[in-house]
C-alpha cells in the first residue's frame, strides 16, 4: 500500500488556524538542522503553533480520537482502536501502563521533540510489528552534521483562554563536523475547561513536563552512532468521563542506534537501534468523593527492543528489509478500601504480570516499473509468545488448564501488495492486504477492568483466536497547478473480531458496575472507510480546503461496531499576504444514527465548529519573531461527539495566543 506522511495527509485535511506558508515558520531552517519538519508541516497544515500531537493528528482524515477528557486522547487508525494499531516512536515499541487506556503513546512526547509522523494505512504498517488497522511512528527529530560549528534554537509561549491553558516550549541544538547535541522542554499546565453553556467540566485539568535530549557522534564519513532520551511526567491530570484521576504518569524512553551508509554498493544504509522504555501510571479516586469504594489502581510497562534495517537499492528495484524484536512486561493491581477502614481492602492484579515477546522479520520491495507505474510487494513473519506470572487469576474465568496455559506461543503474518500508475493528471492506485495480529494483554489476560462508557467489567479470554483481516484498497487522484482533488477507500473484513460479550456467570467488581463482559471473538467484522479531499489555490493569495469522511462498520450479525464515525467534514480558506496570515474555518459531524447501544452508544446530534485566526512575522534580522491569534468554537457551540466517552461535552469558546522567536 501507498506509504503516506502526515504532511501529505495533512494537505487534505483541515481543522486549521492561521499559519503562513513555509517560508513563514517561527523556525528559521538552517543549513544543518532537520528538526524544524514537525513546525514546517504546522505550518504548511495550518495548524496553531500551540496544538498538542493529538490536535496535530486529529488534521489527518485517516486518524480520529476516543475522548476521556482533554488530555491523552486515545488515536484511532482506520476507526479502529489502539490495539488493532501499531504505535511506535522511530519504530520503537511502547506500551501503556494504564489498563484505561488513559496514556496512549502519543501522550509521552510534544511537538517539538518530532520532525515528522509517518502514517501506514493496513498491512503495510506491519514491518513496525502485528496490526490490523496500520501503524503509526513518530519520528524524533534529527540536526544533521555540519563543516563549521553551529548553534541555534527557538522558544515559544502561549495561552488558552478557555481552561487558562499556559505553555512554554524551547529547543536548542549544536552541530559540529564530528559532533551533534540537540535538545527540547516543554510544559503545560491548564485549568478545568467549561463547555458551550458555560459550566465547568470538573476533572478535566492536567500538568505536564517534557524533555529531551540527542547526541551524535560520526565514528567515520559513512557512519554515526547516536543516543537519544526523552524524559515525560504528566501530574494530576483529570479525566471527566472517567470514575478516576491520575495523579502522576511517568515515562523514560531511551534508545541508541549506529547508522552505517554505503558506497558503490546494492547497500545503501544499515540503521539498527537498541532501545529501553520504562512507564509508570498511578490512577486513584481520592478527588472524587462520590464514589462508594476508594480504589488505588497503579501500572507499569517496560519494554527492550531492537530494530534493525537494510535499504538495498539497484536500478529500479528498492528493498527495505527489517528485523525488528521487543519484550514487553505489564503488571497492573487494583487495591479496594471500603469506607470503613477496619475492614479488609480487596486486591487484585487486573494485568497479571504479562511478559510478551515479539519477534518479526519483513521485507518491503519496491519496483518503478516505468516513469508512470510503480509496484510495492511485501510482507512479514512475526512470533508472539506472552508468560503470564500470576496465573491464579486467569483461572478463575478459565479453569481448563488447555484454555488458560502459562505460555503461548502465536505466529503472524501478513502480506501486502500495490500498484500505482500516473497518467498526467490522474494517478490511481489499487492494494490489497492480509495479516493477523494477537490479542492484546486486556484483551487476553485482562481481570475486572471498568469501562466506564459501557458500565460493564470486563476480564480476558487467554485462548482467544487471532484476528485475521483481509484488505482492499485505491484512490484516485487529479492535480494540477491550482487542484488538487483525491478520492480514496479501503476496506477490512476481519476474522475472529474481539469485542466484549456480556457473562452472566460472574458478578461484578465495581459498585457502578452493571455487568461483567468476557472478550469473545465474533465470527467476522467488516469496515468501510471512504474519503473525498480538495485543495484549490486561486486570486494568488487565497487557499481553499476541504474534506468529507464516511465510514461504516458491521459484524456478522449486521449490528453496528462500536466507535465508527458518522458523515464528517472540515473546510476552511486562508488568505496570506507577505508576512500575514488568516484563516477562516469549520468542521463537523452528520448525525450518529449507526451507533451501538449494546456497547453504550446512543445518538449524538448534529453539530458543527467555527474558527478564525491571523499570524503575522517579524523578521529581526536573520531571525524571526512571530505572534498567532485565534478563537476556537467562536459560536460558543454546546456539543459532544460520538467518540467522546460517556457524552462529556467539548471545550466552549476558547480565545488563543502565543508568540514564538528563532535564532
Amino acid at each position: 500500500m501507498k506509504k503516506y506522511t502526515l504532511y501529505i495527509l495533512l494537505l487534505s485535511s483541515i481543522f486549521s488556524f492561521g499559519q503562513t506558508k513555509e517560508k513563514d515558520s517561527i523556525i528559521k531552517l538552517k543549513e544543518v538542522v532537520f528538526a524544524d519538519k514537525f513546525r514546517k508541516q504546522q505550518i504548511q497544515a495550518g495548524v496553531k503553533l500551540s496544538c498538542s500531537v493529538d490536535e496535530y493528528l486529529a488534521t489527518s482524515d485517516n486518524i480520529s480520537f476516543i475522548k476521556r477528557g482533554a488530555y491523552a486522547w486515545e488515536p484511532m487508525l482506520n476507526n479502529m482502536n489502539t490495539e488493532r494499531s501499531s504505535i511506535t516512536i522511530e519504530g520503537m515499541h511502547i506500551f501503556g501502563a494504564c489498563t484505561d487506556k488513559m496514556d496512549p503513546v502519543t501522550s509521552y512526547v510534544e511537538t517539538n521533540n518530532l520532525s515528522k509522523i509517518d502514517i501506514h494505512s493496513g498491512q503495510e504498517g506491519g514491518r513496525h510489528g502485528a496490526t490490523i488497522a496500520g501503524a503509526i511512528d513518530l519520528k524524533r527529530k534529527r540536526v544533521s552534521f555540519s563543516d563549521m560549528p553551529n548553534l541555534g534554537g527557538s522558544a515559544q509561549v502561549g495561552f488558552q483562554s478557555n481552561n487558562i491553558h499556559r505553555f512554554g516550549l524551547a529547543d536548542l541544538y549544536y552541530s559540529s563536523e564530528k559532533f551533534v547535541a540537540d535538545g527540547t522542554a516543554a510544559y503545560r499546565k491548564a485549568d478545568s475547561y467549561k463547555d458551550g453553556h458555560g459550566n465547568v467540566v470538573k476533572h478535566s485539568q492536567f500538568e505536564k513536563y517534557n524533555t529531551s535530549l540527542g547526541l551524535a557522534y560520526k565514528t567515520s564519513g559513512l557512519s554515526s552512532l547516536k543516543a537519544d532520551a526523552i524524559f515525560d511526567v504528566a501530574k494530576d491530570v483529570g479525566y471527566p468521563a472517567l470514575p478516576m484521576d491520575t495523579w502522576l504518569a511517568r515515562a523514560l524512553i531511551t534508545s541508541l542506534s549506529f547508522k552505517q551508509f554505503f558506497e558503490n554498493s546494492i547497500f545503501k544504509v544499515w540503521d539498527s537501534k537498541f532501545y529501553f522504555n520504562a512507564i509508570e501510571h498511578y490512577m486513584d479516586d481520592t478527588t472524587r468523593a462520590e464514589n462508594l469504594v476508594h480504589m488505588d489502581m497503579p501500572g507499569w510497562s517496560t519494554t527492550y527492543g531492537l530494530t534493525s534495517k537494510i535499504l538495498l537499492k539497484k536500478d529500479n528495484y528498492t528493498a527495505d528489509i527489517q528485523l525488528n524484536g521487543y519484550s514487553n512486561y505489564a503488571l497492573a493491581e487494583m487495591t479496594m478500601y471500603p469506607r470503613d477502614r477496619s475492614r479488609v481492602s480487596g486486591f487484585a492484579f487486573t494485568w497479571p504480570g504479562v511478559t510478551t515477546n515479539y519477534g518479526g522479520f519483513s521485507v518491503n520491495n519496491q519496483w518503478e516499473l516505468n516513469d508512470k507505474e510503480q509496484l510495492i510487494l511485501g510482507g512479514t513473519l512475526g512470533v508472539n509468545h506472552n508468560h503470564i506470572k500470576y496465573l491464579d487469576f486467569i483461572r478463575v474465568f478459565n479453569q481448563n488448564t488447555a484454555d488458560s496455559p502459562q505460555n503461548r506461543t502465536r505466529f503472524l503474518p501478513s502480506l501486502h501488495a500495490s500498484y500505482q500508475m500516473k497518467v498526467n493528471p490522474f494517478t490511481f492506485s489499487l492494494g490489497t492486504g492480509y495479516g493477523h495480529r494477537a490479542p492484546s494483554v486486556s484483551e487476553a489476560y485482562g481481570y475486572y477492568i471498568y469501562n466506564s462508557f459501557d458500565r460493564y467489567d470486563y476480564i480476558g479470554t487467554p485462548n482467544l483466536k487471532n484476528e485475521i483481516s483481509y484488505e482492499l484498497n485505491g484512490s484516485i487522484s487529479f492535480e494540477n497547478e491550482s487542484l488538487i482533488i483525491e478520492a480514496k477507500a479501503n476496506y477490512f473484513y476481519i476474522e475472529n473480531y474481539i469485542l466484549g460479550k456480556i457473562l452472566n456467570i460472574a458478578f461484578p467488581m465495581n459498585a457502578a458496575s452493571v455487568g461483567v463482559k468476557k472478550y469473545e471473538a465474533l465470527e467476522y467484522a467488516k469496515i468501510f472507510n471512504t474519503s473525498l479531499n480538495l485543495s484549490y489555490y486561486f486570486l494568488e493569495k487565497f487557499h481553499w480546503k476541504g474534506t468529507i469522511n464516511y465510514a461504516r462498520g458491521i459484524d456478522f450479525k449486521e449490528e453496528n461496531l462500536p466507535f465508527i464515525r458518522p458523515v464528517s467534514y472540515q473546510t476552511s480558506i486562508k488568505y496570506s499576504k507577505d508576512r500575514f496570515a488568516c484563516i477562516f474555518s469549520f468542521n463537523g459531524d452528520f448525525t450518529q444514527t449507526a451507533y451501538s447501544p449494546q456497547y453504550g452508544e446512543d445518538r449524538t446530534p448534529a453539530y458543527i465548529v467555527y474558527n478564525l485566526s491571523a499570524n503575522y512575522r517579524f523578521p529581526i534580522g536573520d531571525n524571526n519573531l512571530q505572534i498567532e491569534l485565534g478563537i476556537e468554537n467562536i459560536t460558543n457551540n454546546y456539543y459532544s461527539t460520538y467518540a467522546d466517552w460517556g457524552n462529556i461535552p467539548r471545550m466552549g469558546r476558547n480565545i488563543f495566543t502565543s508568540i514564538g522567536f528563532s535564532f
